[in-house]
């Protein structure tokens, strides 16, 4: 059985080409897009037709793109499991240059439901944290704003950081978790790291604008040693 993988990058706008070699080490075929880290952006952008000659769909992704992979695992019948990284819970918006707020998702020609941003929230340190920025937004969420993990026929990995600073996606993953019941999803969180885990063999990303992101260079390190073979575990398919 043959197992495709779609990994997807961040908000740094530069994919994970370090990830991508390690899995293709691995034996798995791995499609790292670089996409605009925009607004409205459609999930039937991501490649995912070219990996459909696989008995398996894997989609892998780190923050944003955890965002996009939890969604594509709700919404394309075709993904079997997701990992995500720096999970969210939810869908958020993007901020345009007119002050305005739109989805960062489309599906199907629709943008999808999303958390509005607070627009009285001010950050608090230099250079900024932004976890709470969304748990102040949260107040404004309803449950269409909620990405839908429970559709997610397959097993979800989550893999969050308890000292993140860019979005609590320790308790984005405690959400998800709960929402999805019995069915199969695993947890590998460190509280001492921070946005970005760092896998065995990989470099620490640097790319990305400036803002706090938790952690600490052995705790990401950890965090990614503990994850890497809960990853291979969903890739084999147990």
């Amino acid at each position: 059985m043959s197992t495709g993988v779609l990994l997807l990058h961040g908000s740094s706008g530069t994919p994970d080409l370090d990830r991508a070699r390690l899995l293709e080490a691995e034996g798995y075929d791995v499609l790292a897009p670089t996409w605009a880290v925009t607004y409205e952006v459609p999930l039937e952008s991501f490649p995912l037709d070219e990996l459909a000659h696989h008995d398996r769909l894997v989609v892998i992704g780190s923050s944003w793109g955890a965002e996009a992979a939890l969604l594509l695992g709700a919404l394309d019948a075709r993904v079997e499991s997701v990992v995500a990284f720096a999970p969210s819970s939810y869908v958020w918006g993007r901020n345009l240059e007119d002050g305005s707020q739109r989805s960062g998702w489309t599906w199907r020609g629709e943008p999808l439901p999303f958390v509005p941003y607070d627009r009285d929230w001010q950050p608090e340190t230099d250079p900024p944290s932004f976890t709470g920025l969304y748990r102040q937004s949260l107040r404004a969420a309803t449950d269409r704003m909620r990405i839908p993990v429970e559709r997610i026929r397959g097993e979800v990995l989550l893999v969050a950081g308890g000292d993140d600073q860019v979005w609590p996606a320790a308790e984005f993953a405690d959400e998800i978790v709960r929402r999805r019941g019995e069915r199969p999803t695993r947890v590998v969180a460190v509280g001492t790291a921070g946005h970005r885990a760092v896998l065995p063999g990989e470099q620490p990303k640097t790319a990305g604008q400036r803002m706090a992101r938790g952690g600490t260079d052995a705790a990401d390190r950890e965090l990614g040693a503990l994850a890497w073979p809960e990853v291979l575990g969903v890739l084999a398919g147990g």
